[in-house]
């Protein structure tokens, strides 16, 4: 399997003697969406990421912007674009901008300029449930908000959405509006809530977003979901999300080093390829690569 092709769809690269990271600096505790994150708050490089990848035919990633003070945001995009440029990886960049602010079309316009941005994330994810929300309101009902997003086709950029699945129904008019703007879902949805009400809530705004064709989702961050995840507990999300977009239409991804805190990028992406392994080779061929090539406009060879 490590021989297939991988382009990796979600990575984070961070220097905290360069960057600040707010959610990266103590003190630590667990009570957040991600448990405590003090393994993972430490700088972590492109040789650091090789080296954790260095069983798998990595050919090309994708860096999702890692939740630098938003202040800071075109300096991680500057810093990224100057490694693209000199290792090339990553080969394409989401960055992030905050879509309610003010001035956020000048910030849109600066992250465009750069050679390898592709397109925009900004974290949505609102819950009732305190431990669970990563934000103080849920956003995405906001006017402001919504005209942010209007903006990004105009500068041909895709938005990764990272939201929960009770915020999914709510984006499907905005999304048809601008059927010009691709949405990659992160981590299948973030599909949390286990009991049958809340599988049944996140089945039905994946259904509803992949009638959307421009909507296509990474398969990733199943931590998120159970922390001490096993084969058995996620292969339902992953078979029924490709069953849901279709196998041209997910990607696989690591998340590191996030989901390090869930297990090492080879268990991971072990499991990946052995819930998969009863499809065809053009199927995985584009699960593990050609999807995150062609949907991130990288310009692979594969």
């Amino acid at each position: 399997m490590g021989a297939l092709p991988f382009v990796d769809a979600h990575i984070h690269l961070w220097d905290l003697t360069r960057i600040r990271y707010p959610w990266l600096t103590p003190p630590f505790d667990d009570t957040g969406p991600n448990g405590s994150v003090e393994a993972i708050a430490h700088t972590y490089l492109l040789d650091d990421y090789l080296a954790d990848a260095k069983a798998w035919n990595v050919v090309g990633a994708v860096h999702a912007d890692a939740g630098a003070e938003g202040a800071s945001a075109l300096e991680e995009t500057r810093w990224l674009q100057a490694l693209s440029d000199a290792r090339g990886l990553p080969s394409g960049l989401v960055a992030f901008a905050a879509l309610d602010a003010p001035d956020v079309e000048a910030l849109l316009e600066a992250h465009a300029a750069h050679r390898s941005v592709r397109g925009i994330r900004h974290i949505v994810n609102w819950h009732a449930d305190p431990q669970r929300t990563y934000t103080q309101r849920d956003v995405t009902g906001d006017p402001a908000w919504r005209a942010g997003f209007g903006l990004l086709a105009k500068h041909g950029l895709s938005f990764d959405l990272q939201c929960y699945p009770g915020q999914m129904l709510g984006l499907v008019d905005l999304f048809a509006a601008h059927p010009d703007t691709p949405v990659m879902i992160n981590h299948a949805g973030m599909p949390v809530e286990t009991d049958e009400a809340g599988k049944t809530q996140w089945r039905e705004g994946m259904k509803a977003l992949a009638a959307l064709p421009q909507v296509s989702t990474k398969l990733s961050g199943f931590g998120f979901v159970h922390r001490r995840w096993t084969q058995d507990q996620i292969r339902p999300y992953i078979l029924e999300a490709i069953d849901i977009f279709g196998a041209d239409r997910c990607m696989f991804a690591s998340d590191v080093p996030t989901d390090k805190l869930f297990g090492s990028l080879d268990r991971h992406l072990t499991a990946y390829a052995a819930i998969t392994a009863g499809f065809s080779e053009d199927e995985r061929r584009d699960l593990f690569g050609r999807n995150a090539n062609r949907l991130y406009r990288l310009g692979l060879d594969l």
